[in-house]
């Protein structure tokens, strides 16, 4: 891959993972590498209002004057919350960054070490000539597994919605198109007389028809997430305290303490952010 092909990137709140894709050579894009997040606060859900310690959750274009190579946090990108749809819904907030350190009030922190790569692989994308890359972020992988753990959640209809982009992209490896319309994000839709432009107006009709390969894959998702919900096996929902922090510094933490931990993931030392509530974190992970 050339360093100036292509990214995009994917935010996945629950497991505390940032990937990092690449356009290849044959146009489709492939994975980079997986980054554990250190910090990343609030609850699965998406970001409402200035002060709620939410992290964002949708689909965000992120240009170079959105990168900071001089962020407290080191080295930062903004995720340039909130995008249209979240302005037309009433949704406020600003500075919801992708940042070093392991410290989060509506970020995500990927500590110094963990941003120092991402952040010239991005850029050097932009300087490219990609205008700008998409960011989706999730609340989980969306599984059937855990839409059916979820589904009784308040944002189900709305995590249902980012799983048609998600879906999208785990069948092309192709970020999909972002439209906003009827108050939700519609993807890879081109519609009569052009994009709409109110995001709570009633979609226009659309004379594009999803993908076989990509209808397909959703179906058999909910027919999995119905098989799992009518047979008893789905698992409960976690609940959150304040946020979550992958496994491996969970351990960290756990092991070392906040200031060992502060020391290691911030070259300015940076304290982690509420510990405890990290140390609550419910998700387990695979390793």
């Amino acid at each position: 891959m050339s360093p100036s092909a292509p990214v995009v990137v994917r935010i996945f709140k629950q497991e505390s993972e940032l990937e990092v894709w690449k356009q290849d050579r044959s146009g489709r894009f492939a994975l980079l590498k997986t980054y554990p997040i250190c910090r990343w606060s609030g609850k699965l859900g998406p970001k409402r209002k200035q002060g709620d310690r939410q992290a964002p959750e949708g689909f965000y274009h992120v240009n170079a004057g959105l990168l900071n190579p001089r962020s407290q946090y080191y080295l930062a990108f903004n995720l340039g919350f909130p995008n249209k749809l979240e302005r037309a819904l009433g949704y406020s907030g600003s500075a919801l960054m992708v940042h070093g350190a392991c410290s989060s009030s509506g970020c995500y922190a990927l500590t110094d070490e963990g941003v120092e790569e991402i952040y010239p692989v991005v850029r050097d994308a932009l300087k490219g000539g990609q205008s700008a890359f998409q960011v989706q972020v999730y609340p989980f992988r969306m599984t059937p597994e855990n839409m059916a753990r979820h589904r009784n959640d308040g944002n189900f209809a709305f995590w249902s919605n980012l799983k048609t982009g998600y879906d999208i992209f785990e069948v092309t490896r192709q970020p999909p198109k972002v439209s906003m319309c009827g108050g939700r994000y519609v993807f890879d839709k081109e519609f009569v007389g052009g994009e709409p432009k109110d995001p709570l107006a009633a979609c226009p009709p659309a004379v594009s028809k999803v993908p076989e390969a990509v209808a397909s894959k959703s179906e058999a998702d909910r027919v999995a997430m119905q098989s799992l919900i009518s047979s008893g096996l789905a698992l409960t929902a976690p609940s959150y305290s304040d946020g979550g922090m992958h496994p491996a510094f969970r351990r960290l933490l756990q092991r070392d303490g906040e200031d060992a931990l502060s020391r290691r993931t911030s070259r300015t030392s940076v304290p982690v952010s509420r510990p405890s509530a990290a140390l609550a974190d419910p998700h387990m992970g695979k390793d």
